[in-house]
């Protein structure tokens, strides 16, 4: 794996690396689903919170619009580079 990102340029590390910033994305993540789902509204047993997981990271990724990508969904930005990345590799 990391040798194939390596390949391409690409560095593993979504963040800076040996601080306590090296995940902060990954740990805001984390964050958001443990106060929006897992600590407001306690689960009885492990599948409803499995069940609750899926349908969370679904929102997540479908219908929460996210500042950071201009108030769109996760969703509408892979589906935007695909058809740009479709439309590039077409031949003329």
């Amino acid at each position: 794996y990391n040798e194939k990102l390596a390949d391409y340029g690409i560095k593993p590390s979504t963040g800076s690396v040996g601080d306590s910033y090296d995940n902060a994305l990954a740990e805001t993540v984390n964050g958001l689903y443990k106060t929006e789902l897992i600590y407001s509204q306690p689960r009885a047993s492990l599948t409803e919170v499995e069940f609750a997981t899926l349908n969370w990271v679904h929102w997540w990724n479908n219908e929460r619009l996210h500042e950071a990508l201009e108030y769109r969904t996760p969703a509408e930005i892979i589906n935007m580079y695909n058809h740009t990345r479709a439309n590039e590799m077409t031949p003329v």
